[in-house]
């Protein structure tokens, strides 16, 4: 990967996945004790800036990485360069899943917003897996939920007028978040998950905050109204 040296300057040491803060909710919440003696490549935790790659599209690669906190987004590129984005990767989640059984990146990887990673080498995650029946069946799950996302991009965010476009991805963005809230990026990265101009979704953006279902924080982070989107779609 081009990109190590840079992750290399950006390590910030070995992580200890036994005082990890998000143990019960990342890749390794089932295992025991005497699984992580087992583990012998350090699993590093580093910290990315907005606008840098996690891999590349057709590389092929030997680690998979958690997102302990932020956001990134799987993109891929059109016959014409035009870019879309496919899937966001958010925290608890799972990227370069596909290392596992040793195919290429299928995506761009690029971090949307201030981010912190841990990286597994593949190696320890495969030998992990098969004497962790709890590792195995968690990777499953994260397939399965990845597939889960990727199949909803293509039948909430694809379709549709381009006003619910930006409203069912709002609501994707602040669920599970008490309160409401989530920093919403540029609108050419908002055009590029939706299938739709740039100067679309800046209308629906600025249309959304005119009715008061977007009320901004500061930072462009903003509180959503869910009962509103959720009756705007319904209706």
């Amino acid at each position: 990967m081009g990109i190590r040296v840079a992750f290399k300057e950006a390590w910030s040491g070995q992580a200890d996945c036994r005082q990890c803060a998000l143990r019960e909710s990342v890749l390794f919440a089932g295992l025991h004790e005497t699984d992580f003696e087992k583990i012998h490549q350090p699993i590093n935790q580093f910290e990315l800036e907005p606008g840098q790659v996690l891999y590349r599209a057709g590389e092929i690669g030997d680690r998979m990485f958690t997102i302990r906190s932020g956001l990134v987004k799987l993109v891929q590129y059109l016959p014409d360069g035009a870019q879309r984005i496919v899937r966001l990767v958010r925290t608890s989640d799972v990227a370069g899943l596909e290392s596992l059984i040793g195919t290429p990146y299928e995506h761009d990887a690029i971090v949307l917003q201030p981010t912190e990673v841990c990286c597994l080498p593949v190696t320890t995650v495969q030998a992990l897996s098969k004497d962790s029946p709890a590792l195995h069946v968690e990777l499953l799950k994260r397939w399965q939920r990845a597939l889960s996302e990727a199949d909803a991009w293509l039948t909430e965010l694809s379709t549709g007028p381009a006003r619910e476009r930006v409203a069912r991805l709002l609501l994707r963005l602040v669920r599970d978040q008490d309160p409401p809230e989530c920093t919403l990026f540029g609108r050419e990265d908002l055009g590029a998950m939706l299938g739709i101009t740039t100067e679309t979704a800046s209308r629906a953006v600025a249309e959304f905050r005119r009715q008061g279902l977007m009320t901004e924080l500061g930072g462009n982070r903003f509180r959503i109204d869910i009962a509103g989107l959720r009756e705007l779609l319904v209706g």
